[in-house]
């Protein structure tokens, strides 16, 4: 039998990485972060325990990198679907998509998507890794598309009020509602409530947000 080639290895090495990402969503939003060790991981995911740390320097870092990579995944699947954007709107509809599956993400796993915010409030702290920077490169793409003419720093922006969003979904305690955090995220980029996804028939207390984001 020939040896394989750099191509295939390759290949083999991203589908093991991908396997243990997708493992990690799963145990984590099943079992939580405590409940959920590297070896469990590795089971569910068919590898041998010393893969993980040989492509993971830790679990929460781990951790980190799944979620970026299943918010890089909803995030292009909400930005890619049909019927795709057009014309000069285009990029307001965009914008709210992209507004629109972040927040879904912390409606509808607010277990994994808590544990993810803690961990980067710890002293670890934010983690660089590839799929966080798809997921960036998605968001920048997302503000230039809007029309800005400062994307950087637009980008951050954006980042940091959906971060925050995601928190004021979760906040033990004292949670918002995520149709309240969607109208003030739409009405700071003047954007129409029927664009994206939008939850129900109206934003909070019956108002619909006009395109200038003004109560219409």
């Amino acid at each position: 039998m020939s040896p394989r080639s750099p191509s295939v290895n390759e290949e083999l090495r991203r589908r093991s990485q991908v396997r243990l990402l997708e493992a990690t969503v799963e145990l984590v939003d099943e079992r939580g972060y405590e409940a959920t060790t590297l070896a469990d991981i590795a089971d569910r995911a068919g590898a041998a325990r010393g893969l993980v740390s040989y492509y993971f320097p830790g679990k929460r870092q781990l951790l980190q990198t799944a979620v970026h990579r299943l918010m890089h995944m909803e995030l292009a699947r909400g930005l890619e679907r049909e019927p795709r954007p057009e014309g000069e709107g285009a990029g307001r509809e965009l914008l709210a998509r992209a507004i629109d599956a972040i927040l879904g993400l912390a409606r509808d796993r607010p277990r994994l998507m808590r544990t993810h915010m803690a961990g980067i409030l710890t002293a670890e702290g934010f983690i660089q890794c590839p799929e966080q920077q798809r997921l960036a490169a998605l968001l920048r793409d997302t503000v230039v598309a809007y029309g800005s003419e400062d994307p950087d720093t637009d980008y951050r922006l954006l980042r940091a009020l959906l971060m925050g969003a995601v928190v004021a979904v979760l906040l033990p305690g004292a949670p918002m509602a995520p149709e309240r955090l969607r109208a003030e995220l739409f009405h700071r980029y003047r954007l129409d409530w029927e664009l994206g996804l939008p939850p129900g028939e109206g934003p909070p207390g019956g108002s619909r947000m006009s395109a200038q984001g003004q109560p219409g």
